[in-house]
């Protein structure tokens, strides 16, 4: 008997109908181990020690292995075929050894790139060794990571309140977002003006030209600047005869997209189909896996973690028929395509993503597969067909129609267009564009040169230069891959690392820098460049590549990156904050400071007229206040706004007086907002304030409307069950209404002010009968069981927001983000990278509020001796735990 490892229950229970009764297939369930998220897992100062932890389930999960090996004499580790899966079964491998469940048995390793029977039966007769320069390139990966984020954290954490963590890969992949932000905001749009015309031919076909040289020379696009010179071109060519001075067809081939690979997946999914990075992976999983067809599990697609663009030779030879069945000889090459990826420092160890069986058409297994499930099949399977299928066949025509001027100068304007005089793969696809259109989609009448052409419309148009378009998650990761920065595995945690830590946001599928994201990548600039520089990260993946192919030691490339590294560290530890500062507002002025409409000083405070404006830092992240502090309390958010920023003075902007205390009503601006203040703060009193709802803009608020929020909040009535009120009042979440600790959300803001007894008490018996109170938390939704296990999904209220839960794992939902709305997919994403990406720390017992306060993991090359008194304090307080972290150098 043997024992199969594989990750998934799903590849399991597949792959144990494929090898029958001898054959025992059981789960790892991903990742058996990880590094604990505290200091000291990765130990430079012992060589690079490592400390791995085994999670509960994990446990019961490698002890089900070890019972099944107690009976069966073999032992077969058949997780995926990239670094993570050899990572895996190293793990297993690690850990049964440690169990002594290994001896006297046979281990093996084997790999397959596609869950058929033909593919796993065929990977069992060749198995080999867990491959050791794989996971030492795993295990450099990950140290790396682990000591980029536990040094490089705390150090944003002291010098940047309210920031989070920094990751050596996501920072930079942040940098190329902020940086794109930092040239839109610094662009000045230029003025610019084409001459177009409509025109036609002899026979009276219309055609489309604008101008493109003057007396021979060759216009630019800025040349024409402004409307004086476009209206003297066209009175210099007003009722002139044209003709057609050149005219030239030349043929052309477009030759087909090799198959896909892991980022081009998600590029063209995204492009064609709208779905996310994530999505798109989630979807393949499932088609990789296998689905139901017949009462059989079968595999779809190979592999989808891949840089690979060729495809085996059988898979070739099988596309090649399917091409001549459904589309005929003439749609199929005489040699078979090749391919090889551009993409820097790829491994090409597996094949391009296809499907597993060529003749498998996507109508034939359309029942089987839900709506996106099938959109991304027919996508893959398209994109494999046309990598094999003939070029297409165009002519390109380009048309000059000349004329000369009233001023004795020749004017020429030019048209093109082509004509697809055989389709050839675009029969089956063709590929989408991020930005700009396709030009060979245009087409020019037929036309001979010195034919006499008609004018029916000649006019110059004015256009003003676009600033460059934000990244797309497509094109973000078509330039991650371009730099060599990130692999096929971690495109996708990338950016969900970004969106849980909110320092993005994405708006109609562009991804936008929040202020949190921008500071931290502005810091890293300053006092960390080298270390956000794209061909320093290019670099160190190439070496990590180096050490996979077994070229270099993987100890040698972290002894050299930790001791530049740490000397950084020192570098900025006597850094003061002010310096920060200053670095910070020189990098971000475009953001934050932008040019005023009326010129004057974009730092220069509005409200006390000689104060100078800076960036602050606050407990709860970064405002923008006047350097007259405290005589000049004015504050504004970070981010001005679209119309720059709101000179809102510090005793705020008057908008009446109360009627009935004769108080004066303003709106003010504080470091969390905008707010309404009855009346001036009496001595070692707070006034009456109110928030500003969301979705109200404060400029837009009314006495009247500022009369009813200082009202607030409003009691309903008695509830006649227990005789306490109710009240309402706008909350974290929105509208509520309140009763003896239980919270029930009302629909619209103005049922704050009108919702009458009878229905608070309905709504609140509704939320009872459904389970929900606070103050303690409570589930807002449930999504159903995990599909792997260990309880179902839910969507929690929590103090500091909604975020999603499952077992013992809490990943905050990103900022916008509907709980209501949140999917399954986008949940197990959430969790998925909350649980396998971002290191947290647990707060230690200390000796004082002081140090449980700044004290900050630090690793052990850096780590200071505590002094004695704060040791004894501390040995005191945890007199009966058994110390685990090693003695600090």
């Amino acid at each position: 008997m043997t024992v199969v490892v594989v990750e998934s229950p799903a590849k399991a229970k597949t792959i144990n109908k494929y090898l029958g009764k001898d054959f025992t297939v059981l789960a790892s369930y991903g990742h058996v181990r990880d590094l604990p998220a505290k200091d000291g897992s990765v130990r430079p100062d012992e060589d690079f020690g490592m400390d791995w932890e085994v999670d509960g389930k994990s446990a019961k999960r490698l002890s089900d292995i070890a019972a099944a090996l107690k009976s069966d004499d073999r032992l077969i580790l058949a997780t995926d075929p990239d670094r993570e899966g050899e990572a895996i079964s190293w793990h297993v491998l690690e850990v049964l050894k440690k169990k002594g469940a290994l001896k006297g048995k046979e281990v093996h390793r084997v790999v397959f790139n596609a869950i058929t029977k033909s593919s796993v039966l065929e990977a069992m007769q060749h198995p080999r060794q867990v491959d050791a320069d794989l996971v030492d390139a795993y295990l450099a990966r990950r140290a790396l990571d682990y000591l980029v984020g536990f040094s490089l954290s705390p150090v944003l954490w002291r010098k940047l309140p309210g920031s989070r963590s920094a990751g050596r890969v996501q920072s930079v992949a942040l940098r190329i977002i902020c940086d794109r932000e930092l040239e839109i905001e610094a662009f000045r749009a230029q003025e610019y003006w084409s001459i177009d015309g409509t025109f036609t031919t002899p026979q009276g076909a219309e055609f489309q030209a604008s101008l493109n040289s003057i007396a021979g020379k060759k216009l630019a696009k800025l040349d024409i600047k402004d409307e004086a010179s476009a209206r003297a071109i066209e009175q210099a060519v007003k009722g002139q005869p044209f003709k057609v001075d050149t005219i030239d067809s030349k043929p052309a081939k477009r030759h087909p997209y090799p198959p896909f690979r892991t980022s081009t997946l998600q590029q063209e999914a995204s492009r064609k189909l709208g779905f996310s990075s994530s999505r798109t992976m989630q979807i393949a999983q499932r088609l990789y896996e296998g689905v139901d067809i017949g009462g059989e599990t079968v595999g779809l697609i190979t592999y989808m973690r891949t840089d690979g663009v060729d495809m085996a030779p059988e898979a070739i030879a099988a596309t090649r028929n399917a091409i001549l069945k459904n589309f005929g000889e003439p749609y199929l090459p005489s040699v078979p395509r090749h391919y090889t990826t551009k993409a820097k420092n790829a491994q090409e160890a597996h094949e391009a993503i296809r499907p597993t069986e060529m003749s498998r058409h996507p109508m034939a297994v359309r029942k089987t597969l839900d709506q996106d499930q099938f959109a991304l099949y027919e996508l893959i399977w398209k994109r494999t067909i046309a990598s094999q299928m003939e070029s297409a066949e165009l002519e390109r025509t380009t048309a000059d129609i000349g004329t000369e001027g009233r001023d004795g100068k020749h004017y020429a304007f030019r048209a093109t267009g082509s004509v697809v005089k055989f389709d050839g793969f675009l029969k089956v696809y063709s590929e989408s564009l991020d930005d700009g259109e396709d030009e060979d989609s245009r087409r020019l009448p037929a036309m001979a040169r010195g034919d006499s052409i008609g004018v029916r419309k000649l006019e110059g148009v004015q256009h003003f230069t676009e600033p460059p378009p934000r990244y797309s998650e497509a094109s973000l990761i078509k330039k991650l891959e371009e730099l060599g920065i990130g692999r096929p595995s971690t495109y996708v945690s990338i950016l969900e690392t970004l969106k849980i830590r909110g320092y993005i946001r994405i708006d109609k599928k562009r991804l936008i820098p929040e202020d949190k994201g921008r500071v931290v990548t502005a810091f890293l600039e300053s006092f960390f460049r080298r270390y956000v520089e794209y061909d320093f990260t290019a670099n160190l993946e190439e070496q990590l590549d180096k050490v996979s192919a077994g070229e270099i030691n993987w100890k040698d490339v972290l002894r050299d990156f930790w001791k530049d590294f740490t000397a950084a560290l020192e570098d900025i530890k006597e850094l003061r904050v002010t310096n920060v500062l200053d670095a910070l507002n020189d990098i971000l002025a475009p953001h934050i400071f932008p040019p005023r409409e009326d010129g004057g000083d974009a730092r220069g405070c509005p409200s006390c007229g000689n104060g100078q404006l800076s960036l602050k830092l606050g407990k709860f992240g970064s405002f923008i206040g006047c350097s007259n502090y405290p005589e000049c309390k004015f504050t504004r958010p970070m981010s001005p706004g679209a119309d720059g920023p709101e000179a809102v003075p510090a005793e705020g902007v008057l908008l009446g007086v109360d009627p009935e205390t004769g108080e004066k009503i303003t709106r003010r601006l504080g470091r969390f907002g905008p707010y309404l203040q009855l009346g001036e703060a009496a001595e070692g009193e707070k006034p009456q304030r109110a928030s500003i709802p969301k979705g109200k803009k404060p400029e837009e608020i009314t006495l009247e409307e500022a009369l009813r929020l200082l009202s607030l909040p409003r009691e309903v009535g008695i509830h006649p069950e227990t005789n306490k009120p109710i009240v309402a009042n706008f909350g974290r979440f929105g509208p509520f209404i309140l009763h003896d600790g239980t919270y029930a959300n009302l629909e619209t803001p103005e049922d704050v002010f009108t919702v009458g007894i009878n229905r608070a008490v309905d709504i609140l018996a509704e939320k009872k009968a459904k389970g929900f109170s606070r103050p303690k938390p409570g589930a807002l939704k449930d999504l159903g069981p995990h599909p792997d296990g260990g309880g179902n999904i839910q969507v929690m209220a929590g103090r500091y927001g909604a975020y999603v839960k499952h077992g013992k794992v809490n990943a905050t939902l990103p900022k916008g983000t509907d709980p209501q709305a949140l999917t399954v997919e986008e949940a197990l994403a959430l969790i998925a990278a909350r649980a396998g990406k971002e290191p947290t720390t647990k707060k230690k017992k200390a000796p004082s509020k002081k140090a449980a306060a700044k004290k900050a993991p630090v690793s052990g090359a850096t780590a200071k001796k505590a002094p004695a008194k704060k040791a004894a304090a501390k040995k005191s307080a945890k007199k009966t735990v058994k110390a685990k972290k090693p003695k600090a150098a």
